[in-house]
């Protein structure tokens, strides 16, 4: 077996990271979700570097094309499912996210089997604008709505807190409409992977 390279070691890094996130989560002390942000910041950050340094070394391998898209997806998954239990938000929030996650993993289940055929037929595809601009509403959402449970317990509901609150509520959902757009977006524009 050939050595693990640094790109898939960050990679590798990342999963090993996500538990720690969740952990540092749930367990209470003051200002955790700050804790927990800054280690979810830390594993978003491995997934620009990986790429960037795989693509810049040369050292793109079919373990890290393999372990790349699992890490970020569980990443995110991670996030959205942890911030479900945001008890200073209301049911309101708690039943939108539970929809806004609903629809982001089918939307990357559908894409992902989509790339699967399209690589059994040898094409490549790349990511659309659309997902990209998904892909940063999704994060900056998930860097405000992390902490905002701690945040809550420790200084109670401020203004200042409340208005951050639906700013990374509203790009959340803005990044549900996004992800829907890409996903039909990408099989239109690919849709001769599926003729036979």
């Amino acid at each position: 077996m050939s050595k693990i390279n640094i790109p898939t070691k960050l990679t590798i890094a990342r999963i090993i990271l996500i538990p720690l996130f969740v952990v540092l989560y749930f367990v209470q002390f003051p200002f955790n979700g700050v804790v927990a942000v800054a280690v979810f910041m830390l594993a978003s950050f491995t997934d620009f570097l990986d790429g960037y340094l795989a693509r810049k070394w040369e050292q793109v391998t079919s373990l890290g094309k393999f372990l790349d898209p699992i890490a970020d997806k569980m990443l995110v998954m991670c996030a959205l499912v942890s911030i479900l239990f945001d008890n200073f938000a209301g049911e309101t929030f708690i039943l939108c996210v539970g929809i806004f996650l609903m629809v982001i993993e089918s939307r990357e289940l559908i894409v992902s089997c989509f790339r699967i055929i399209a690589a059994s037929k040898g094409v490549t595809l790349a990511a659309d604008k659309w997902g990209k601009a998904k892909t940063v509403c999704q994060m900056i959402a998930l860097i405000i709505l992390i902490p905002h449970r701690s945040l809550a317990m420790q200084v109670g509901q401020e203004l200042w807190l409340q208005i951050v609150y639906y700013i990374g509520f509203g790009l959340l959902a803005l990044a549900v409409v996004l992800a829907v757009i890409s996903g039909i977006n990408y099989i239109v524009k690919n849709k001769k992977v599926l003729g036979d």
